[in-house]
């Protein structure tokens, strides 16, 4: 999958074995507040292999958002493929570094993975999940087209047993892609 940039100035890159730094830099109580708190070292390369395996980009992608010119990173993004109320669609889920938020890099960001997503031309729909007490993120999924589902519960991380109360954003992936934001 090609490299994206958008009026924002940044662009998505292919999940590399250089980019296991960023996944600590995301990895603390603060960018991890609504999904069950900082994962353990173990947890952390097991995440970044999964990332790294050669996979059908219309199953799954994961990028580092970097920034332009300087391709500093960012933050995370990705989809990936979930069964959901009988189907398979796909789900995306993001993070951007805290000093960095507040600047549209997460929406930019959202609406190139959208773009990724709905080029495969595999499942109708993509999600996203955020807790409902995440506002910022619950935001990103309004500006980038979402629209809102309802409310559900869902074990995160898997297998842990936590239960996250979240926002169900569903998107439509038949539709024509919409423009990108503005820039800011």
């Amino acid at each position: 999958m090609p490299q994206s940039e958008t009026a924002t100035g940044i662009r998505l890159a292919l999940w590399s074995k250089d980019d296991l730094d960023l996944l600590h830099q995301v990895n603390t109580p603060e960018m991890r507040a609504h999904l069950g708190g900082p994962e353990r070292e173990e947890q952390i390369l097991s995440r970044h292999e999964r990332y790294l395996q050669p996979t059908d980009p219309g199953v799954s992608c994961m990028f580092r958002i970097a920034l332009l010119p300087d391709d500093e990173s960012a933050g995370i993004i990705g989809y990936w493929e979930r069964e959901w109320q009988g189907e398979t669609v796909y789900e995306t889920g993001w993070g951007v570094l805290p000093h960095l938020q507040g600047r549209g890099i997460a929406v930019a960001a959202a609406v190139r993975t959208i773009a990724a997503a709905r080029a495969q031309r595999r499942h109708a729909r993509i999600h996203a999940f955020p807790s409902t007490g995440n506002p910022a993120s619950n935001a990103i999924c309004r500006k980038a087209g979402f629209t809102l589902s309802g409310q559900c519960d869902l074990e995160y991380p898997p297998e842990t047993g936590n239960i996250m109360h979240c926002n169900d954003w569903s998107l439509d992936l038949t539709d024509p892609a919409p423009p990108p934001p503005p820039a800011r």
